[in-house]
C-alpha cells in the first residue's frame, strides 16, 4: 500500500492501525477555514491524509454511540438505549474479527460500549425521563485553574493511557510479526464532577492550568466573534473548547511522534474521530444528546498507506462505518447486515481500492436518542442539504427541518414552511426505522427496567430515589414526586404508538 502526500512516501508493508476516540464537535477541528486555534498535528493528518467533513454520531451519547461503532449497527438494532444499555459484554466487535483473522489487538483508555456501566442516578434518569416532573439535576459548570504555567498533563488518567499506547507500541507492536490493532480512548474532554453539596452540586468541573489557558488566551477573541453574537456560546464554554483542542492535538502528536521514532508512521492507518460532539452553550444548552450539529457532528480523519493525501470529503458518513472499514482494511469480508459502508471507496487512491462495492452508499446517515435528559426519543436523518428531526411517534412533538446550506447554526425550523419537504424526509425516515414502533419499546423497556430496579431495593426505595442527582429538587416536595413516578408507571401509554 502507498500514497504521495507532499514530500512523505508511505511504504509497502504490513497493514497497522491506531484508532482514537474523544468526544469533540467535528466542526471545529475539521471544517474548511476553522483555524481558531492552531492545531499543528491534526493538521499533518489534514495534510497527509482524507477528512470527512460531514460525519455525524449514530446517537449522541456515549456508550450507545460507541455500541454503534463496535457494531456497526444503527442503535435500534442492537437495542442500545441509554448509558446503562448497550452492546452484551460477549458481542463480536470488529476489533474481535481482526484478532481472528490474525491481529494482534491492544485497547487502552474508555471503551464503554457495553451494558451495565454508569451510575444508579444516570440510569433511573434515563428511565423516568418521561415522567411529568422537572428537577434541576445539576449546577452551573465551574472550572478549576491550575496555578501552575508548567502543567501540562491535567486530565492525567488520560495521559497515563496515552503513555501506556506509547509503551505497548515500542516494547510489544514494533517486535510483533503481525500487524496489530491499537485502540486509545480517552475521557477528554469529560469533566470531574463538582462538590457533593452547595450552589453547584451535580454540577461539571473542568480542568485547566495556566500552561493550556495562556495558549487560547488571544484567540478566544477570534472565537467569540465567530460564534457569540449567533448562538449565545459563552465565553467559559469557548475557553473550554479550545483548551480540549489543545489537548487533544498534544496527545494526538504524542503517538504520531512515537510511530515516526519507530519507523511505524508510514506504514501505519491512524484514524481520528469522536463518540459525539459538545453543545457548549450554542441553542443555550450544554452537554450532547441533541441532533443540533455540535453535538451530532463528529470529527473523522483517516491518514496512512493508500490513503489519499489532503483529501476533504463532504458526503455525509457516520460511525457505523468504522467496522466495515476496519476490516475492508484488513481484506476481511464483510459481514452482509452491517448498518454501514466502508469509507475505503471514498478516501483510498484508486489503484489501492481494488475490491468491489456491491452496495453503494446511501445519501443519508441516521441518527437516534433514547437517553436521559430528553423526555421523548429524537431521530434524525441528514442528507446533503437536509437535517430532519422528529420526536416521539412522530405526532405529539412537531418536527424539525434545517436547510444546513443556507442555515448551517439550525436557527430557522422550517418544517412548516415546506410541508411537502417534510413530508418526503418523513417518509423516507420511516423506510429506514419505524420509529414510532421504537418508540413504544424504548418506553416499555424504561417502565420494565424501572419496575425491576424499584423491586430490587425493595423498602429503601424512597431513601434511594431521594438521594440521586436531583435530591436537591426532590427533597423540596419528595410525596409529589414519587407521586409523578406512580402516576407514570400505571398509565398505558404504548398503545397510541402502534
Amino acid at each position: 500500500m502507498g500514497g504521495e502526500g507532499r514530500g512523505m512516501e508511505w511504504e509497502i508493508g504490513r497493514s497497522m492501525l491506531i484508532k482514537f476516540l474523544f468526544f469533540q464537535d467535528g466542526r471545529l477541528t475539521f471544517h474548511p477555514g476553522s483555524q481558531v486555534v492552531k492545531l499543528p498535528f491534526i493538521n499533518f493528518m489534514k495534510t497527509y491524509g482524507t477528512s470527512f467533513l460531514n460525519a455525524y454520531t449514530n446517537s449522541p451519547i456515549c456508550c450507545p454511540s460507541r455500541a454503534a461503532m463496535w457494531s456497526g449497527l444503527f442503535t435500534h438494532l442492537t437495542e442500545s438505549w441509554n448509558n446503562f444499555k448497550g452492546l452484551d459484554p460477549n458481542y463480536t466487535t470488529w476489533m474481535d474479527v481482526m484478532e481472528e483473522h490474525g491481529y494482534q489487538t491492544q485497547k487502552f483508555g474508555k471503551l464503554d460500549y457495553t451494558s451495565g456501566h454508569h451510575s444508579i442516578s444516570n440510569r433511573v434518569e434515563a428511565w423516568t425521563r418521561d415522567v411529568a416532573f422537572l428537577l434541576r439535576q445539576e449546577g452551573r459548570p465551574v472550572v478549576n485553574l491550575i496555578p501552575n504555567k508548567a502543567k501540562e498533563r491535567v486530565m492525567e488518567a488520560d495521559w497515563r493511557n496515552t503513555d501506556r499506547a506509547i509503551n505497548w507500541l515500542r516494547k510489544e507492536a514494533i517486535n510483533y510479526t503481525k500487524p496489530f490493532v491499537l485502540y486509545l480512548g480517552l475521557n477528554l474532554p469529560h469533566p470531574y464532577p463538582s462538590p457533593s453539596s452547595g450552589e453547584n452540586f451535580g454540577s461539571s468541573t473542568f480542568h485547566t492550568s495556566l500552561f493550556w489557558l495562556k495558549k487560547v488566551s488571544k484567540e478566544n477573541h477570534i472565537f467569540k466573534i465567530d460564534w457569540f453574537n449567533k448562538n449565545h456560546r459563552s465565553s467559559f464554554t469557548k475557553t473550554k473548547c479550545l483548551i480540549t483542542k489543545f489537548n487533544l492535538n498534544f496527545i494526538v502528536g504524542e503517538i504520531i511522534l512515537t510511530l515516526h521514532q519507530l519507523d511505524l508512521l508510514q506504514k501505519t492507518i491512524v484514524i481520528y474521530t469522536s463518540d459525539h460532539g459538545e453543545l457548549a452553550m450554542e441553542h443555550r444548552q450544554f452537554y450532547k444528546m441533541s441532533m443540533y450539529e455540535a453535538s451530532a457532528h463528529v470529527p473523522l480523519l483517516i491518514m496512512g498507506p493508500g490513503i489519499k493525501a489532503n483529501q476533504q470529503v463532504s458526503n455525509v458518513v457516520s460511525l457505523v462505518d468504522i467496522y466495515p472499514t476496519m476490516l475492508d482494511i484488513a481484506g476481511i469480508p464483510l459481514p452482509q447486515n452491517l448498518s454501514g459502508y466502508s469509507l475505503l471507496p471514498l478516501s483510498s487512491e484508486p489503484s489501492k481500492n481494488k475490491r468491489k462495492v456491491k452496495n453503494l452508499r446511501p445519501p443519508w446517515i441516521l441518527s437516534e436518542y433514547h437517553g436521559c435528559n430528553v423526555n421523548a426519543s429524537t431521530y434524525m436523518l441528514r442528507t446533503n442539504q437536509w437535517k430532519y428531526i422528529a420526536y416521539s411517534d412522530g405526532v405529539s412533538v412537531l418536527p424539525q427541518l434545517f436547510d444546513l446550506s443556507l442555515d448551517p447554526e439550525e436557527l430557522n425550523n422550517i418544517a412548516a414552511k415546506f410541508p411537502e419537504i417534510t413530508y418526503s424526509l418523513d417518509q423516507k425516515l420511516r423506510s429506514i426505522i419505524n420509529y414510532p414502533k421504537v418508540s413504544a419499546s424504548v418506553h416499555r423497556y424504561n417502565k420494565e427496567q424501572f419496575i425491576m430496579w424499584k423491586q430490587s431495593i425493595g423498602q429503601n426505595y424512597s431513601n434511594v430515589i431521594a438521594n440521586l442527582r436531583w435530591h436537591q429538587e426532590w427533597l423540596k416536595n419528595p410525596e409529589k414526586y414519587e407521586n409523578a413516578i406512580n402516576q407514570w408507571l400505571t398509565t398505558h401509554i404504548a398503545s397510541q404508538f402502534e
